[in-house]
């Protein structure tokens, strides 16, 4: 997550209302949507808990509350990561911005 555009400190939230997703960690490379109906095309305000910073996101499809959006273009195989912590792995291709949910992510567990 080190490329995104736009990263800001917590002014960019200030600026813009609250924000659309939430990261943990610069490592995440999944975000929580927190509103409702997130809209494909929403050029969507991201904040890193951890440090307080902001970056924007276009999303490319419509996200529930509480889904997840994918931060990096991620492959089949690789280990989503969300809130620091392994979640499981992507069983689908799925680009920036797209939807993460149980569709193309699968815990390892099993």
């Amino acid at each position: 997550m080190s490329t995104m555009a736009g990263e800001k400190k917590g002014k960019a939230r200030q600026q813009r209302g609250g924000p659309h997703v939430l990261a943990h960690d610069r490592k995440d490379n999944v975000a929580v949507v927190v509103v409702e109906d997130l809209t494909a095309g929403t050029e969507a305000l991201g904040v890193i808990t951890a440090d307080d910073s902001s970056f924007s996101i276009t999303v490319k499809q419509d996200i529930p509350i509480g889904h997840k959006v994918a931060l990096a273009d991620l492959k089949a195989g690789d280990t989503a990561i969300k809130y620091g912590q392994d979640i499981g792995r992507l069983v689908r291709d799925v680009k920036r911005g797209e939807h993460v949910h149980v569709h193309n992510l699968k815990t390892k567990r099993w």
